[in-house]
């Protein structure tokens, strides 16, 4: 199948992936307070939900990738799709804490298992690594323009803080999803690569250089947190800091993965590139956290001008990490276990996410400003080791593909 027969396909993929994520952009805005104030549950039960999802979510995203290789990604992904949009519709008719529970589990826990056979597809429909990742920073960049609009009208709705704003648009994100696993219908199908029941999940599990890989690539997803909860918390506590410039910042990120992050594949053509690129990210991530640490004192217009700078370095950080994450994931990954591989890369980045916000707010409350410097030693930790690692891993592949 060439390039040129499937790019239809993966344009339809991209506008689809584009709609659902406006939905997702509009409830991750909103599930809070809806969760709070319209369905009135005490937090401790909203923790426990997250909490067991969380946890599910990251026993089933190997599981769910096996399933792409053995079934094809093309269904297993249009399945956990719908999963997901059934789930999302139960949230309208949702009552008491036990049917709460199984609803937020349903949503939540395939995600990082569609996004493991969302990738196992794109291999499949794509020959070469740096088309491949080529391909997924497009998805990336459409996923990014829907969540920024899905937050806008998120804005819409708890200014107005009506239920029936609240209803109308968990009913639309139920709808984007429809519309995703509609689009992903239309793409061309992927053979299954692997037979065996159990042939395609333990190989991943006992592949400790590719584990080792991303497992520590996993660890500059910390970027994403930085910006959810370090940098908020670290302006609102500050008490002379604009609140404002947290959300110049997300601004700030989300304009440059857009215009960025197909650019910065070319970063990642190859393990030995990719690996190299991992470095330069957690190095841009570390000198973003220390010009942050210098911002709890001085002149407050020079403390915001360096925020500002602060967030360049991390925009440059992030679409190194991203590129590089794909990069060797991908590259790495045996071609008969594309999606169970991948679903053990979506696991390590979920592990991380797990424990993110926690990282900031036990740092920059219990440390102040030596927090961030806490943190930007945990990035350098990191990016450093990756270029060793990924030579050991490179060399355990059975036919590398790449030289470093």
């Amino acid at each position: 199948m060439t390039l040129s027969a499937v790019r239809p396909g993966l344009r339809r993929l991209l506008w689809g992936r584009g709609v659902s994520a406006l939905g997702d952009g509009l409830w991750f805005t909103i599930w809070a307070l809806y969760f709070t104030r319209v369905l009135r549950l005490p937090a401790p039960t909203v923790g426990l939900a997250m909490a067991l999802a969380g946890g599910a979510g990251l026993a089933l995203a190997v599981p769910i990738g096996a399933l792409a290789d053995r079934h094809g990604p093309r269904g297993v992904l249009i399945t956990v799709t719908l999963v997901r949009a059934a789930a999302m519709a139960g949230y309208l008719v949702v009552h008491g804490t036990v049917a709460f529970l199984v609803v937020t589990v349903l949503f939540t826990a395939p995600a990082n298992g569609a996004t493991a056979a969302r990738t196992a597809m794109v291999a499949g429909l794509v020959g070469g690594d740096a088309e491949r990742v080529r391909t997924l920073a497009g998805q990336r960049v459409a996923q990014h323009v829907g969540y920024a609009l899905g937050a806008g009208l998120g804005a819409l709705v708890l200014s107005a803080d009506r239920p029936a704003g609240y209803l109308a648009a968990i009913g639309g994100d139920a709808a984007g999803f429809l519309v995703l696993a509609a689009v992903t219908a239309t793409v061309p199908a992927v053979a299954p690569v692997a037979r065996s029941r159990t042939a395609r999940v333990r190989p991943v599990l006992r592949d400790r250089p590719y584990l080792a890989v991303v497992g520590t690539t996993a660890g500059l997803s910390l970027c994403w947190a930085m910006l959810s909860t370090g940098l908020p918390l670290w302006v609102s506590r500050s008490g002379r800091l604009p609140l404002a410039l947290s959300g110049a910042v997300v601004v700030i990120s989300s304009v440059g993965i857009a215009l960025l992050q197909v650019p910065a594949s070319r970063l990642a053509r190859g393990v030995g590139a990719s690996a190299r690129t991992a470095v330069r990210s957690g190095v841009a991530l570390a000198a973003s956290c220390v010009l942050l640490a210098t911002t709890g004192a001085g002149p407050v217009p020079v403390a915001a001008t360096v925020v500002v700078v602060a967030a360049l370095f991390h925009v440059a950080g992030e679409l190194g990490f991203v590129a590089a994450s794909w990069g060797l994931s991908i590259t790495l990954m045996p071609e008969d276990a594309r999606g169970a591989y991948q679903g053990a890369s979506e696991a390590a980045t979920a592990t991380v996410q797990m424990f993110a916000p926690a990282v900031f707010t036990l740092a920059l409350t219990g440390l102040g400003a030596a927090g961030w410097l806490l943190v930007a030693v945990v990035f350098l930790g990191c990016s450093a080791p990756l270029p060793a690692l990924a030579r050991w891993a490179q060399r355990t592949r059975p036919e590398p593909r790449h030289t470093i």
